[in-house]
Formats: C-alpha cells, sequence, structure tokens
C-alpha cells in the first residue's frame, strides 16, 4: 500500500484528497495536518511513502517545509508531491529545487494527482501538463557546467532531452527503439553524473541549458 499524508489548511480540501486516496486499491490515507509545522512532525514521525504538501499554510508554508523534508542535505528525504492553487513560476522553481517529486494545481482532477502519487513511490515525477514547458523554459539563464555533465554520452543526451518534455520511461523507449530497463539505466547514469536526484531536477538542468527547443 502507498501510505499517503495529506497537508492542507483548508478541512475540505483534506477531505477530498483523502476519499480520491482511499478509493485507491494500493493506497491508504495515514494521516491529515493543517499547517507547515504539523506536517513536519507528522511526516517525521508517520514517514509516509508520499506526502500531498500545499503551499499556503499557516505557521509555516509548504516550500518551508518542503526544504525541511526534501530539500538538499536531507539525509533520508520523504517524498513529496506539491498540490496548489497559484500557478506562479516563483513556487514551482523554488519547490523543484527543493526536492518535490510532483508539481499539480488542485483543478488537476483525480486520475492525475494519482498518477502524481504513484510517480512519485516509483521514483519518477510529475508536472501538471498545463505548465510543464512553459515553467521549465523560463528558468534561469544557463547555469556553469557541473562536475560530470560535460561526459553525457549522446544517448544519455537524447534520454534528457525527452524527460525535459514530459516523456514517461515508457514513451522514451519507444521513441529510441530500446527497453525500458535500459531507459532506467540511462536514467541512473545521468544521475550519477549530474548529481541530480529524480527526473524532474533533470529536466530543470535541460532547460536550464537550453538542450531543449
Amino acid at each position: 500500500m502507498i501510505r499517503v499524508l495529506v497537508a492542507d489548511d483548508q478541512a475540505m480540501v483534506r477531505t477530498g484528497f483523502g476519499m480520491i486516496i482511499d478509493a485507491q486499491p494500493d493506497m491508504t490515507l495515514v494521516g491529515e495536518a493543517a499547517d507547515g509545522v504539523e506536517a513536519v512532525e507528522l511526516a517525521r514521525r508517520l514517514r509516509p511513502d508520499v506526502v500531498l504538501l500545499d503551499i499556503r499554510m499557516p505557521r509555516m508554508d509548504g516550500l518551508e517545509a518542503l526544504r525541511l523534508l526534501a530539500g538538499p542535505g536531507v539525509a533520508d528525504p520523504v517524498r513529496v508531491v506539491v498540490v496548489t492553487t497559484f500557478d506562479l513560476d516563483e513556487y514551482v522553481h523554488q519547490a523543484l529545487r527543493n526536492g518535490a517529486c510532483g508539481f499539480l494545481l488542485k483543478d488537476s482532477g483525480p486520475a492525475l494527482l494519482v498518477e502524481a502519487l504513484r510517480a512519485a513511490v516509483s521514483g519518477d515525477a510529475l508536472i501538471s501538463p498545463s505548465i510543464t514547458v512553459r515553467l521549465l523554459a523560463h528558468l534561469n539563464p544557463p547555469a556553469a557546467p557541473r562536475p560530470g555533465e560535460t561526459s553525457l554520452s549522446p544517448r544519455e543526451l537524447e534520454v534528457v532531452r525527452l524527460v525535459a518534455r514530459g516523456a514517461t520511461n515508457a514513451e522514451i523507449a519507444a521513441r529510441l527503439f530500446i527497453t525500458v530497463g535500459t531507459v532506467k539505466t540511462h536514467l541512473g547514469s545521468v544521475q550519477t553524473k549530474l548529481g541530480t536526484r529524480n527526473r524532474v531536477e533533470i529536466a530543470a538542468w535541460a532547460w536550464e541549458r537550453r538542450l531543449v527547443g
């Protein structure tokens, strides 16, 4: 079972997400938090498989809670999917850099929410299609090369570009005429070389360096 913690300051939203989660045969709601402080405390105590985290909450906002649970330097990060009403680039950029495994708008619908939870658990990531290209295309100007990134093979660069366009492992495999297992092997190599933790960070890296048109 995929154990999910929901953090949102609106009781109706928590109830709605809980109903969607409990309706899935492979998911269960293990806790609810009404603010960022409670979200961090419950996540550390309950160790859910995924935390659904709102951004605008009292006492501590979701971005700070995300940094404490999954940000750079966290020894045992928790998988976090950010779900918010606010489609603001600054929120999305900070969430991705603080370790989010996904970013959804609250009106994305139940199917996408469930898909994002399953993706997070499998080590994948999902961003609302309505904002993926727009937000990644407007990242900061190209950054200085990281150690190892210049050693990416041509095939690894192909995989990276497809990841940046939002393709799943199965779609990448079909496009490049390779197996899904081979795609996973390439992604593992890319993550090691770039020092990234998931495909969201890989996508951000590709867009920062203008590798995707």
